[in-house]
C-alpha cells in the first residue's frame, strides 16, 4: 500500500507540476513582450502551488514509510536536491513577486527568475530520476537523462501552452507541438512521464526498507484519509480555471 501511495503522489506531481514548469522554461519563448509573458504566467498561475502540494506528499510518504531509504536519496544526491529546492524557490518567488513592484526592470528581473528556476528545477530532476536507479549516484548516464527531461518536460509545457492560452503565445506553442493539440500532447507527454516515474521507483529497494508495523499503522490511514481530499481540490481547481482559455 505505502509503495503505491508513494508512485500515486510522485506520478501526480510529474503529470502536473511538469507542465506548469515547461511553460517556466519556455516563457521568453512563448511571450516576446511584457503583456504575452504576463498572460503565460497567467496560465499557470492557479495551479503551481496546488501541483506543488504533491511533491511534498510525496516527501512526507517517503520520510514516514521509507526513513532509511530517504537518508540514502537525499545525502547520496545532495546536491542535485538542493539544485532543486533553489531552482523551486527562485521560480516561485518570480511569479510571486512579478506584479508586486511598478519600477523599471523589475517585472523583467522577476520573469528571468521563473525562466531560470525552471531550468535549473528541470535539470535537477534530470539527475535525480537518474540517480535514483543507479545507486544515488550521477554518471555518464546524466547526458541522455538530463536532455530527455528537458524535452519532456517542454514538452509538457507546451501542450498546457496550448490549452490556457490563445493569439500569438498559442501559435508560437502549436509551430512546435504540431498539429495534435494541446490534450492529445498533454496525454502522451503523461503517459511518458508515468513511465520515468515507475522506471526509477522500480529500481529503488522499498518493499526492503518499509517503517515498522506501528508507524505504517498511524501513517497509511492518515494518507488515505487526505487523499481524496487532494485529488477533489485539483480536479475542483482544474474544472474552475482550466476550461477556460488566458486571452487578450
Amino acid at each position: 500500500m505505502e509503495i503505491a501511495l508513494l508512485a500515486f503522489f510522485a506520478i501526480g506531481y510529474f503529470v502536473l507540476a511538469g507542465a506548469d514548469l515547461g511553460v517556466g522554461m519556455l516563457l521568453p519563448y512563448l511571450g516576446r513582450t511584457p503583456e504575452e509573458r504576463g498572460r503565460v504566467l497567467a496560465s499557470i498561475t492557479p495551479f503551481f502551488l496546488t501541483n506543488e502540494v504533491w511533491l511534498v506528499t510525496t516527501v512526507g510518504v517517503l520520510i514516514g514509510a521509507f526513513p532509511v531509504l530517504e537518508g540514502e536519496l537525499f545525502s547520496g544526491l545532495y546536491l542535485p536536491f538542493l539544485a532543486l529546492l533553489l531552482g523551486w524557490i527562485t521560480r516561485d518567488a518570480g511569479i510571486w513577486l512579478r506584479g508586486r513592484m511598478d519600477r523599471p526592470g523589475w517585472r523583467s528581473l522577476c520573469e528571468r527568475a521563473v525562466v531560470a528556476g525552471s531550468w535549473v528545477a528541470v535539470l535537477s530532476w534530470g539527475f535525480i530520476l537518474l540517480g535514483m536507479g543507479d545507486g544515488f549516484t550521477v554518471g555518464l548516464g546524466a547526458l541522455v537523462a538530463v536532455p530527455v527531461a528537458v524535452v519532456l518536460f517542454a514538452a509538457q509545457g507546451l501542450s498546457l501552452a496550448g490549452l490556457r492560452l490563445d493569439g500569438a503565445p498559442l501559435e508560437r506553442a502549436r509551430r512546435i507541438a504540431g498539429p495534435l493539440g494541446g490534450r492529445t500532447v498533454y496525454a502522451l507527454t503523461s503517459i511518458v512521464m508515468t513511465v520515468a516515474c515507475l522506471l526509477a521507483g522500480a529500481r529503488l529497494p522499498l518493499a526492503e526498507n518499509l517503517a515498522d508495523p506501528a508507524t505504517l499503522a498511524l501513517l497509511t490511514p492518515s494518507i488515505l484519509v487526505l487523499t481524496p481530499l487532494l485529488v477533489a481540490s485539483q480536479v475542483w481547481l482544474w474544472w474552475l480555471f482550466g476550461r477556460a482559455q488566458v486571452r487578450q
